[in-house]
């Protein structure tokens, strides 16, 4: 295959270099170089708020003219300079390691392999807005694996290898590569061509069930954004003409990472729809509602955006307050889609959403952040949890999504101002005022005035940029749901998170809890408890009612940094969680039903 043509202002080819060392050689060639021409690699992919450092995977990089060797300067932790002569082709070649299974970065091994350009392709300063071909090489060791990708084809094999076109740097970087031997399947919704591919899944995958179902979650998506006329062709059609699903099955894992026309998912292999299994499993509807979350994002973060991310900054954070808008929002529809879409019920809808209350409200530190705060701040908090997590901050993709179920229910609500509106109202007027690109936080806030016929500004300063409570249950009541207050777990009374791997370790004391005025601390080990006059060996934590009886004091026997403590510990009264149930079908159906 050639390597370069003149067409071809920026052109990477992507080979295995060495498959059991897991490294992928990349060679970038710059038809009309700078005279000073820098490279560099990002430090971040985008939807994954954390500085990554990828350049720390790259190794063996050199430059040349022809046959003349170019001399690199490094001029910071992920930036190369060369001094070279305009008229020339500037030719680099390096090698990136890549080991992580993950959704973000780079994998290759003897089963599959999987790329996002971020990490293996140099960002040419200067160039971004050139044209880049991307090729991809069937080498001996891969001859038989096949290529998935967003990217459009140019010149590909049946298997897929071959070159790619990007209108620039950022479709570049914005569509991932799986390579390997996966299974795969097709659909069309809407008009649209959909590819699903899964690689790691085992016999018992159910392929067409999965496909029928991402299917109905995929017509849903669009008809919400585009109504009952959504099509792949005129007024009514999504912002991409094709769209490609790709999913890695693991024995334990889970997330995705969305980009503009495709996604990267993974999930634990036994939640993969089983053949012959009418009854799917609870993992199954997780998965469901990652496929729906990642799809939505397709409109909400990778069109409709911050206006801090207009444009992408590669080489540090980029900060934004309104991520509880891009994930919590979005964390609100994925699931509420699957009930529309006939995936789910009423009943397993409210379960999904019991537990996201749940959640939030175990979390002392929903007091202490607001979700605008915990936005900005998740380049250094939400993607660097510790032990202290839960005091310090909330996520704002479970009380961003909170606080989207308090304004749609608040919207649905009809007033004296004219006939209710809906949260989709708003989603789909965002997206019109917006053009599908950059928004505010005031260009929310003028669409709820607009649909609403009054300021939304004190649920916006209460809600959003507040640590006060949101009013769920009097909302929740108001749409036919009965809130049950119902005893919590032992843990959760405690005011702990433990792991039970060989006894009782505490991974987290919560703030205010009774574990905390005890003095018990994350890393603890806690071995027994002292009752009265009796000793006892505590394995699991739920056996400390068993030896506690109705004693309310127990001692608390722990091991830390190889010392041993005795902890005056003061049982807690019970504390309780919620339970939601139907109480009023009507209008219960009259929000979760699928709207126009």
């Amino acid at each position: 295959m050639k390597t370069n043509a003149p067409s071809d202002p920026i052109h990477y080819r992507v080979e295995v270099a060495n498959l059991h060392a897991h490294l992928f050689k990349v060679t970038l060639t710059v038809a009309q170089p700078n005279p000073q021409q820098r490279m560099s690699l990002p430090v971040w992919i985008p939807g994954s708020y954390l500085v990554r450092e990828f350049s720390r995977h790259l190794q063996h990089l050199q430059a040349h003219q022809a046959r003349r060797a170019v001399p690199l300067q490094q001029l910071d932790k992920c930036t190369w300079e060369a001094v070279c002569n305009p008229a020339r082709p500037l030719t680099l070649t390096y090698e990136v390691y890549a080991f992580d299974n993950s959704v973000r970065t780079a994998l290759l091994d003897a089963t599959r392999g999987f790329f996002n350009g971020t990490s293996l392709c140099l960002r040419v300063e200067g160039q971004e807005a050139q044209p880049q071909v991307l090729e991809i090489v069937a080498s001996p060791a891969i001859a038989k694996w096949s290529v998935a990708t967003g990217l459009s084809p140019r010149k590909v094999t049946a298997r897929g290898f071959g070159t790619y076109h990007a209108p620039d740097y950022d479709a570049l970087v914005d569509c991932p590569v799986e390579l390997g031997t996966f299974w795969q399947g097709t659909f069309t919704a809407c008009g649209v061509p959909h590819r699903f591919v899964v690689a790691g899944a085992s016999a018992s995958f159910d392929g067409a069930r999965l496909l029928a179902d991402a299917r109905k979650v995929c017509e849903t998506a669009l008809r919400f954004w585009h109504g009952p006329k959504a099509s792949a062709r005129g007024a009514h059609c999504p912002p991409f003409s094709h769209y490609v699903f790709m999913l890695n099955a693991v024995d334990d894992g889970y997330g995705g990472l969305e980009h503009r026309n495709s996604t990267a998912l993974i999930c634990t292999r036994k939640d993969l729809p089983r053949l012959g299994d009418p009854k799917q499993s609870e993992g199954y509807f997780t998965l469901l509602g990652l496929i729906s979350h990642e799809y939505f994002h397709s409109w909400n973060v990778k069109r409709l955006r911050p206006a801090e991310f207009a444009h992408t900054a590669y080489d540090r954070e980029n900060y934004t307050e309104l991520l509880w808008f891009f994930e919590g929002f979005t964390s609100y529809y994925d699931d509420l889609l699957l009930r529309r879409a006939g995936l789910l019920d009423n009943t397993g809808y409210l379960k999904l959403l019991n537990k996201t209350i749940n959640q939030v409200q175990q979390a002392p530190g929903r007091q202490v952040q607001s979700v605008a705060q915990a936005s900005f701040d998740a380049w250094v908090k939400y993607y660097r949890q510790d032990e202290n997590t839960p005091n310090a901050t909330i996520s704002y993709y479970t009380k961003g999504a909170l606080v989207a179920l308090c304004l749609d229910l608040t919207l649905r609500r009809a007033t004296a101002h004219g006939p209710a509106v809906t949260l989709d109202d708003v989603m789909r007027r965002l997206w019109a005022r917006c053009a599908g690109g950059p928004m505010r936080e005031a260009d929310f806030a003028a669409v709820l005035h607009e649909c609403a016929q009054r300021s939304f500004a004190p649920e916006i300063a209460a809600w959003i940029h507040g640590t006060g409570e949101l009013p769920l249950r009097p909302l929740l009541q108001q749409h036919g749901i009965t809130v049950t207050d119902e005893p919590a777990q032992l843990a959760q009374r405690l005011g702990l998170r433990v792991s039970e791997s060989g006894g009782v370790h505490i991974k987290t004391v919560l703030r205010g809890g009774a574990a905390e005025r005890a003095g018990l601390a994350a890393g603890d080990e806690w071995l027994g408890v002292e009752v009265g006059k009796l000793g006892w060996r505590l394995t699991r934590l739920d056996d400390l009612p068993l030896y506690a009886g109705s004693a309310l004091r127990v001692m608390a026997l722990v091991s830390r940094d190889k010392r041993l403590l005795r902890l005056p510990l003061r049982l807690p009264r019970e504390s309780t969680t919620w339970r939601l149930s139907v109480r009023d079908a009507t209008a219960v159906n009259a929000w979760l039903s699928p709207g126009d």
